[in-house]
């Protein structure tokens, strides 16, 4: 009895660690901006992706909702901070609708059987991103008027977008031979 206890102990640590890290991964991957015209790009969806079909939608869902939960009390985790804002008041701000996209995002990565053919694989990894800009361009709308929203929020994105997803779709197989070591 005393041995099972110790090894679901050490299993619930490691999985504490890995969702850790799996937050200092997105921190990492909003600082570092990929330069991009007109505007910078960041890794964030690729990473949002990337954790919810290495990790599946359980951890890669406390993964996000801890990363969220770092940058609501003020951790300087999101892209631009501290420069622009932190906390709250940066979650509601324009990337707001991005940030809670990345719940879903990382949920359907994490669920869907990414064990197809590379079409599929593309298309279920396009609806796991096309759910962060069906969040975050309503509100990025809402805040800035539709036009902003489409320049700086779609048409600046989608072919670097296509490129994550390709790399994703790519990669997915052995992605998921990581999920079973976890």
């Amino acid at each position: 009895m005393e041995i099972a206890k110790k090894i679901e102990s050490s299993n619930i640590l490691k999985k504490i660690i890995i969702v850790i890290f799996a937050t200092l991964l997105l921190t990492i991957s909003a600082k570092i901006k990929v330069p991009f015209y007109p505007v910078p790009m960041t890794m964030q969806t690729f990473v949002v992706v990337l954790i919810g079909i290495t990790l599946g939608w359980k951890l890669g869902l406390a993964a996000v909702f801890l990363y969220l939960f770092e940058g609501a009390i003020g951790l300087p985790v999101f892209a631009g901070t501290p420069e622009k804002g932190i906390g709250i008041s940066y979650m509601v701000g324009p990337t707001g609708g991005y940030l809670f996209g990345f719940i879903i995002s990382v949920f359907i990565a994490g669920f869907v059987n990414l064990n197809k053919n590379i079409f599929t694989k593309f298309i279920l990894i396009s609806l796991s991103i096309f759910v962060i800009y069906l969040s975050g361009v309503p509100w990025l709308a809402y805040l800035l008027g539709w036009e902003v929203a489409y320049v700086w929020g779609i048409k600046n994105f989608v072919l670097a977008e296509l490129f994550k997803i390709l790399i994703l779709a790519i990669t997915a197989e052995k992605l998921l031979k990581l999920r079973k070591v976890i």
